[in-house]
């Protein structure tokens, strides 16, 4: 096979990645394509390579005149129509796929804004280094083309079962044969007074970084409450933009508890060098106009204060329908929920985990890839959910890599050490891996995505020697 040696989602390096079952995998964010059509068939890329023609003459391989695949697809059982509710990772992605599976029905795409690259919102967009016009994930005319329907800036407020029809707050009504239940989830609110004063801002619409930005000046100190993976990327994009930043937690070490203290202290420690402050071990008791004030009677002055302690799933509308919810939207292994005609997908969904536990990831290409494995069982596939969480994390010009199921490890696995260079981290519950977190050890970490979705254990032992071992 011969293709494009450039991924279609970030220009990732296809050759530096990994080849496996009939795909090449992308070294950057762990995008598929196909190897025969070039399709993209994991996200997050959602444009193909290009596949050229391959001839052997003489012992030797040549790569000759590019070609296009034909494919024709006929679903095995295809619902009447589809209506997507939510228009973000999972929706536009299922959207996508349904379209790519050889579905030919109406579908609708129902969202209170157009798709766009939310990762970026909190990266190189709010850095000022990348341009909005980088961030819708599609033009209007391509939803135009494909035939599919984007409903945006319109909310759904209820399902009605009974009818299979969905209606929004300005009071249209929408049939379906077959719903996706993708909303998301929304910022979770700091419940201290001040809270609700204009200069508290929350990030994860593109109005509601474009407004963060309009607030910056030179000189704004800006308070970050939280110290997870968001408060820390939007940390590091308001000091590329040269603003004064204290990250306020009550942690003593950020990240700790999600990837370990190896990559939580360096990164405190990456942070402290770029000029960000910390107040450690530190609660919010109120914000005031032009500070916070913390509990142990300390005070951050602070211009503008950005909120990021976590998300919570938007299952109002579903519990109103009368649909299972438990910490999220209950699915099954298909990402069906309680009601046939209904799937879930993203951070709104509790779906099975390997070890049978249920789980509720809030990631960006996992959100996608279960909108795309829901679509493909709405088109009557009957194809079990088994990808391990992805997602990256920048902060100044490092990259952190995770592949699998944070939480819940007790023992974490350290090969080299971030401050000096290459570093891979493996965490682990009763002996068995469950996740791996890496910096410019990108290869290795599509290896232990491989290895996480077939249950190969050795595979992922074998990354991690020699080890140090820390306990928790």
């Amino acid at each position: 096979h011969a293709l494009g040696g450039s991924c279609t989602h970030y220009g990732g390096p296809l050759a530096d990645g990994l080849c496996a079952d009939g795909q090449i995998r992308c070294p950057w964010h762990h995008a598929a394509f196909d190897l025969e059509t070039g399709e993209a068939v994991g996200a997050p890329a959602l444009n193909p390579v290009p596949v050229y023609q391959v001839n052997e003459r003489d012992g030797r391989v040549y790569a000759t005149e590019p070609t296009r695949p034909s494919i024709r697809r006929t679903p095995p059982s295809p619902p009447d129509s589809v209506v997507v509710v939510g228009s973000g990772a999972a929706g536009a992605a299922a959207a996508e796929e349904l379209r790519r599976g050889g579905y030919g029905g109406p579908i609708r795409l129902i969202g209170k804004e157009p798709p766009v690259d939310r990762p970026n919102l909190s990266k190189d967009y709010l850095a000022g280094t990348a341009p909005e016009e980088w961030l819708p994930l599609r033009s209007p005319e391509f939803y135009a083309d494909a035939g599919i329907e984007l409903i945006a800036g319109a909310e759904v407020t209820a399902i009605d079962r009974a009818s299979r029809t969905v209606v929004t707050r300005d009071g249209a009504e929408y049939v379906y044969g077959a719903l996706l239940y993708a909303p998301g989830a929304e910022p979770r609110r700091i419940p201290v007074p001040g809270a609700e004063s204009d200069h508290v801002r929350y990030l994860r619409t593109l109005e509601d970084c474009r407004e963060i930005i309009a607030r910056l000046e030179p000189g704004t100190r800006t308070a970050v409450i939280g110290a997870g993976f968001i408060g820390l990327e939007v940390a590091a994009s308001l000091r590329h933009r040269d603003v004064p930043v204290t990250v306020i937690a009550p942690e003593e070490t950020p990240l700790a508890t999600i990837v370990g203290p190896t990559l939580g202290r360096f990164v405190e420690d990456l942070h402290r060098s770029n000029g960000v402050e910390f107040r450690l071990g530190r609660g919010v008791e109120s914000i005031g106009r032009d500070r916070v004030f913390l509990d142990d009677g300390s005070e951050v002055p602070a211009d503008l204060v950005v909120v990021g302690i976590g998300v919570v799933p938007v299952t109002r509308v579903a519990e109103d329908a009368g649909l299972e919810v438990d910490r999220g939207v209950v699915v099954d292994d298909r990402l069906r929920t309680s009601d046939p005609r209904i799937w879930a997908a993203g951070d709104v969904a509790s779906y099975p985990a390997p070890d049978g536990s249920r789980v509720r990831v809030e990631h960006w290409v996992a959100a996608e890839r279960q909108g795309q494995a829901a679509a493909r069982n709405m088109l009557g596939h009957d194809e079990p959910f088994t990808d391990p969480p992805f997602f990256w994390s920048q902060h100044y010009d490092v990259t952190i890599n995770v592949t699998g199921y944070l939480g819940g490890w007790d023992d974490e696995v350290v090969v080299g050490d971030p401050a000096d260079g290459p570093v891979l981290v493996g965490f682990r519950r009763d002996g068995r891996f469950r996740a791996v977190a890496s910096i410019h050890r990108d290869l290795e970490n599509l290896k232990a995505e491989h290895a996480l979705a077939r249950g190969d254990d050795a595979t992922l032992a074998a990354l991690f020697q020699p080890v140090e071992r820390v306990g928790r």
